[in-house]
């Protein structure tokens, strides 16, 4: 049963994943690194595949050993607030406007004191 839970919550991390590439608050990397964990404990086929993917298996190994974040990565993380921010300012009205501004406060000083990798 265990198994089969973390088989379906790698797939559902993996297409969070996918759906965070194109839209800008919802992040792409932790959700496949979240993805490869889940795996590790239901498909180990699937970890395997996700740990040697030429895009993603370098930032899985980097947080697995040292809990680290590219440079790059953070970078395209605060870009990606910064443009939610912006979206938000110019269609939400007041207080939703705030909700991106203080979950990229919040996310965006945890990215920034993770090491670089």
């Amino acid at each position: 049963m265990k198994r089969h839970f973390y088989f379906v919550a790698g797939w559902l991390s993996l297409a969070l994943g996918a759906i965070g590439a194109v839209l800008p608050l919802l992040p792409t990397v932790p959700f496949v690194i979240l993805a490869a964990f889940c795996f590790a404990r239901s498909s180990p086929r699937l970890e395997a595949w996700l740990v040697d993917h030429p895009t993603f298996g370098p930032h899985i190994v980097a947080w697995r050993e040292k809990g680290a974040i590219s440079r790059k990565g953070k970078i395209a993380a605060t870009l990606a607030f910064a443009f939610s921010i912006v979206l938000a300012v110019i269609f939400a009205p007041w207080p939703w406007m705030m909700a991106p501004v203080v979950a990229a406060a919040v996310t965006g000083s945890w990215i920034w004191t993770r090491p670089e990798g």
